[in-house]
């Protein structure tokens, strides 16, 4: 059995990159430990650079503009999305109509991750295994 792969919902890296006050402790200590597998979902940048766009995350916008480096600082590799969990994401019933999370889901299941969220809408998701 390997290692436990994390895999970080958008406000846990906004977070991460801001100093991690909004983190839980248990959520920092992994998003700090190197030795942790951790990666982010290509539907995370999406939604970041999507919503700075609108305006709706003014506040991040060096972490928009500079999301690549802070990735590299905190060893966070990229997790690309396949049509086999696009697919899954689209599928499995679920009320909750958010495509980033369905999308995270979907990952998180298929790729066997443990999602670090405080987001209560993936309590509804026995299956996701979920760190806060």
């Amino acid at each position: 059995m390997g290692a436990v792969k994390y895999l970080l919902d958008t406000h846990a890296l906004l977070w991460a990159i801001g100093k991690g006050s909004k983190l839980s402790e248990a959520a920092m200590k992994v998003i700090r430990d190197e030795d942790a597998p951790k990666f982010v979902s290509s539907v995370t940048a999406y939604e970041i650079m999507n919503k700075y766009r609108l305006g709706k995350l003014v506040e991040y916008g060096i972490i928009a503009e500079n999301y690549f480096i802070f990735l590299s600082d905190l060893g966070i590799a990229e997790l690309p999305i396949t049509a086999h969990q696009a697919h899954f994401a689209g599928d499995f019933e679920w009320e909750h109509r958010d495509p980033f999370d369905r999308l995270l889901a979907a990952q998180t299941v298929l790729g066997k991750f443990t999602l670090i969220t405080n987001d209560p809408a993936f309590d509804q998701l026995p299956w996701v295994k979920t760190l806060w």
